[in-house]
């Protein structure tokens, strides 16, 4: 009974000897994964695991690849941003000088110390500065126009602690743009970027001396581009970034993960004087084309069309029966110019440029004066809803464009009903309007007298006549398109009654 007794003891300790060792290694049965826990949880084998002791998971390693394209970014970028400081003379007011100063009774009786002690002081000295992109090795840096504006002396200080004193190559206040020179060779520089390929989400990176702290870099996206009629200068094609720019960043770079140059920093929308997220830069195509510009000429030379634009409205497509509101509606036409050699139209929709698509008249505008005078550009236009290519050559912008220009502004939409009309003089075409009931529509449309009244629904008005049996058969429902003479300037409407 003993011997018995002992060797089932000795079995049942041998068994589970044998399972202890199997649990703590599961590789002796076949089949069967091996399982990790942790606090009790099992994990299994598909979630990451170090290879050795301390290492990256997979998402951290990531992550630091990013860290690590952002570090390089920086270093490309900072050393090609530089500190430009300014001095300058402030513009006051003159001090009115009485002209008995210059009588020489008054100042043999009074003497030469009373004209002393009345003496205009001089005008205080100003200071100031921002940031500047070296864009060729040789020494060109551009920036901001108001950055350099007024001044008597340029300092530019290099990433190195270098500082040489800068030439003002030329300036352009209609984009906000100068160009300086600095004698230096071997200069780091940053590569063009094409900003017609920025697309709204892209990590963009901003590099500049806000506050005199020298080389910031900050990062955000693009936010928006081809961003006008934010008030800030003539030609608006702003890239809106939330990357923080703040006072001291105008004239510095604006970056793409490449470590190209694709903006210059040029403004903030602020209430408080500071960073809100709203930050715009000038794109970096329009700046290549200024600065080549002001290389060759010391002179921004521009493109011109000589045509008067404005934008399609809802209205105005229904009228001219187009797709959209996308593209530029031609009101008039200038004499002698490209587009009236070209073929061009009044009613004519531009749709495209250069096969570039025209996205409103501001676009247009900065298309055409980026371009090279002299050269031949392709433009597709909408004419009466159907699609046709012209042809045209540019020429140089002429000084005095506002006299050819148009400068009437669309007031409105009104109703025909109101107006009193009278036929031009002998020899001109149109309608004068005389009288507008102050009661009715077009009266609170803008409509004035002076006004003359060319063509009603796309049909001539030559006489009071015509004014009357055209106006005679619209419906009290009926939505008229009239083009209007205000000026020098011709201008479509699109009317509901």
């Amino acid at each position: 009974m003993g011997i018995f007794t002992f060797i089932g003891m000795a079995l049942l300790i041998a068994g589970i000897c044998l399972g202890l060792g199997i649990a703590g290694d599961s590789s002796l049965l076949p089949g069967l994964s091996p399982q990790l826990k942790v606090s009790g949880t099992p994990l299994s084998d598909s979630s990451p695991k170090p290879l050795v002791s301390g290492a990256l998971s997979f998402e951290q390693q990531d992550a630091q690849a990013q860290s690590n394209a952002l570090i390089q970014v920086a270093k490309l970028a900072r050393p090609a941003v530089v500190n430009i400081s300014r001095t300058g003379t402030a513009k006051t007011p003159e001090t009115l000088r009485s002209p008995f100063f210059d009588d020489p009774f008054f100042r043999r009786f009074f003497g030469d110390e009373f004209e002393r002690r009345f003496e205009t002081p001089p005008s205080p000295r100003q200071e100031g500065g921002g940031s500047g992109v070296i864009v060729s090795d040789d020494g060109f840096i551009i920036t901001n126009n108001h950055v350099i504006e007024n001044s008597d002396a340029i300092q530019v200080l290099l990433s190195d602690k270098r500082t040489f004193s800068a030439k003002v190559i030329g300036t352009d206040p209609k984009t906000d743009l100068a160009l300086l020179k600095i004698e230096a060779k071997n200069l780091p520089v940053l590569p063009w970027g094409d900003s017609h390929q920025l697309q709204v989400g892209e990590i963009v990176m901003a590099v500049g001396n806000p506050f005199g702290l020298s080389q910031t870099v900050t990062m955000g996206i693009v936010s928006a581009v081809g961003r006008a009629n934010v008030g800030i200068v003539d030609y608006e094609d702003f890239i809106q970034t939330d990357a923080a720019i703040n006072p001291g960043n105008s004239g510095g770079a604006l970056v793409n993960l490449q470590g190209e140059l694709i903006g210059i920093n040029t403004a903030i929308f602020s209430r408080s004087g500071g960073y809100m997220g709203i930050g715009f830069a000038i794109p970096s195509n329009m700046a290549k084309s200024i600065q080549a510009s002001l290389i060759q000429h010391g002179k921004v030379v521009r493109g011109w069309l000589g045509v008067s634009i404005q934008d399609l409205t809802p209205d105005l497509q229904a009228q001219f029966d187009t797709p959209d509101t996308q593209g530029a509606l031609v009101s008039e036409v200038m004499e002698d110019s490209p587009a009236k050699k070209g073929g061009i139209q009044r009613g004519d929709i531009i749709r495209k440029y250069d096969s570039q698509t025209v996205a409103d008249t501001r676009h247009l505008r900065s298309l055409v004066a980026e371009s090279v005078p002299n050269s031949p550009v392709k433009l597709e236009v909408l004419r009466d809803g159907n699609p046709r290519e012209v042809h045209v050559t540019l020429s140089e912008m002429p000084k005095d464009v506002r006299a050819l220009a148009s400068t009437g502004e669309l007031r409105g939409h009104h109703a025909l009903s109101g107006i009193t009309a009278e036929s031009m003089p002998l020899g001109k075409k149109g309608v004068k309007v005389t009288k507008v009931d102050p009661e009715s529509s077009a009266f609170r449309a803008g409509i004035r007298e002076g006004d003359i009244i060319l063509e009603i629904n796309r049909e001539a008005v030559n006489n009071a006549d015509d004014f009357q049996r055209f106006t005679g058969k619209l419906g009290s429902k009926d939505r008229v398109l009239l083009l209007l003479q205000r000026g020098r300037s011709t201008i479509f409407f699109s009317i509901t009654p």
